[in-house]
């Protein structure tokens, strides 16, 4: 038959006798983990055999959130998918709690294309790191991080990230929160510091104030002193933008935001409008900006706005942009400041963030569902 041999690794293999040559006895190996050794040129085809069968060894599996095919909701799968072990710069995370937002339902719907299929949504995450690459520092197992952004793919019990990609959470916020504010949190941030800075005597106007992002730009502009109006879409969400700051709120089924908008600033306009809806707000939004204002449209949760000719913004002189946050946290230095001010907001009292809504993760349907359906307010969070 032939002979049995074991390595280091303890896996042990059959020899069949047509590989040994009788020339070559097999003397026997010094060593407690060898019964025998091979002569050298028989070694190179012993350690394929044996690369061979650790490749057989079962991968890991956890559980995900897959998408397949582009469509509503239930294109939302739940599946086992395989994960490997970190390399060079990267950790290994098993999340705690995983953010929901509306970039999420652009990918599944194909507003935004992934850039393979299938593929796992979710940009926002917090857990505990388990696993850490090679030569990695400043990454122990046991930290709790978080991240928000690329790479895509937080619905999920487990995931791979760049460790340059991650924050480290402070002890006195909740893993629950961070993961509901990391996303809309830093947003916010690069909104109303650097997109546009928001100083005492602004008057803003927020679409969506009630909503994740909306919500916090409610908070966080009225405590620099802004003046700041929020449209909403019912009279409990407008109970909420007002205890968010929102000095008037309107509500767009029953008042033309427009007129109210004209009526609230004399005719005046506003500095910047935040708009997150896109088409059935963009044209309103730059009718309510005074000369030289800012239209920052951040989101088109209604849809792509219809195209905007560049001599529209002539008349008074406007500002357009279509910003992310990706491309405002580029630096390793610009995404811990951006979201170090987010924390320290959350520590002194400046933001309050209302996680109203949690799901199991294998439940991410229903959440996109009730999300889309206008039926959640503030953030939502999903629990693997």
């Amino acid at each position: 038959m032939g002979l049995r041999v074991n390595f280091w690794s303890q896996t042990s293999l059959l020899i069949p006798k047509r590989l040994l040559l009788p020339s070559h006895p097999l003397p026997r190996s010094s060593s407690s983990l060898h019964t025998y050794s091979l002569p050298a040129h028989r070694k190179p085809l012993v350690r394929a055999i044996a690369s061979s069968t650790e490749a057989l060894a079962p991968a890991k599996m956890v559980k995900a959130i897959r998408v397949h095919e582009l469509g509503g909701p239930e294109a939302l799968k739940w599946e086992d998918v395989e994960i490997g072990e970190p390399g060079e710069g990267e950790i290994r995370v098993k999340n705690k709690a995983i953010g929901v937002n509306f970039i999420d339902v652009y990918f599944r719907k194909g507003v935004y294309k992934a850039q393979s299929m299938p593929f796992t949504p979710g940009m926002e995450a917090v857990g505990e790191v388990i696993a850490v690459g090679p030569g990695l520092t400043g990454r122990n197992i046991g930290d709790i991080v978080a991240y928000a952004g690329n790479p895509m793919g937080s619905y999920a019990e487990e995931q791979i990230l760049p460790a340059k990609k991650v924050v480290p959470v402070p002890s006195s916020i909740s893993p629950v929160i961070a993961a509901s504010v990391m996303l809309k949190g830093m947003t916010t941030q690069f909104l109303v510091r650097r997109c546009f800075k928001v100083e005492p005597g602004h008057t803003i106007l927020v679409h969506a104030a009630a909503g994740g992002v909306g919500s916090l730009l409610c908070q966080w502009a009225h405590a620099l002193g802004a003046t700041v109006i929020g449209t909403v879409s019912s009279k409990e969400k407008a109970a909420q933008a007002k205890d968010d700051g929102c000095h008037h709120v309107i509500n767009y089924k029953e008042e033309d935001f427009v007129l109210r908008v004209n009526e609230i600033t004399s005719g005046r306009g506003v500095n910047v409008v935040y708009d997150s809806v896109g088409k059935d707000t963009f044209q309103g939004s730059l009718a309510c900006l005074k000369t030289r204002g800012y239209m920052v449209s951040f989101g088109q949760s209604s849809g792509t706005p219809d195209p905007l000719p560049l001599s529209a913004l002539a008349p008074k002189a406007l500002f357009l942009t279509r910003p992310s946050l990706m491309l405002y946290t580029e630096t390793r230095d610009e995404l811990l400041e951006t979201a170090g001010e987010v924390f320290a907001n959350i520590a002194s009292g400046v933001l309050r963030v209302r996680v109203n809504h949690t799901y199991p993760l294998s439940e991410a349907a229903q959440a996109h569902a009730d999300l889309e359906s206008r039926k959640t307010s503030g953030s939502i969070v999903l629990i693997p």
